[in-house]
């Protein structure tokens, strides 16, 4: 049911990008640099496209950013669950150890009740 319901959503959203583009298709020149700037300059880098697809492409690049500066972002939290997973591991292993030296399989805290008697 979620999945149509995803489907559903999608081609409305569809439709609605269709009837902008639809709407705009009119030609408008994007610059990179404002006429005084350019001649300055001596940069006049210019293209004729439809308007929707300023609008789009303006719509895109501002997602693009905004997921680069979020996995940015969260760096940190990434790295830090590396090593606690790093450390799980070592833990696991080392557990595995004491299991393996006593040769019988048993509960964890009279393994170290054990260890802490020994």
């Amino acid at each position: 049911m979620l999945r149509y319901l995803r489907y559903l959503i999608l081609l409305v959203l569809g439709l609605c990008l269709l009837t902008v583009a639809l709407a705009n298709r009119a030609p408008v020149v994007v610059k990179a640099l404002p006429d005084d700037v350019a001649a300055v300059a001596g940069l006049s880098w210019q293209i004729e496209i439809p308007l929707f697809l300023a609008i789009l492409g303006g719509v895109a690049v501002g997602l693009l950013i905004g997921f680069v500066w979020e996995w940015i972002r969260e760096h940190r939290h990434r790295a830090e669950a590396s090593t606690q997973s790093a450390e799980a591991r070592r833990l696991q292993r080392e557990l595995a150890a004491m299991r393996d030296a006593k040769g019988v399989v048993q509960d964890d805290v009279l393994a170290i009740l054990d260890r802490k008697a020994g």
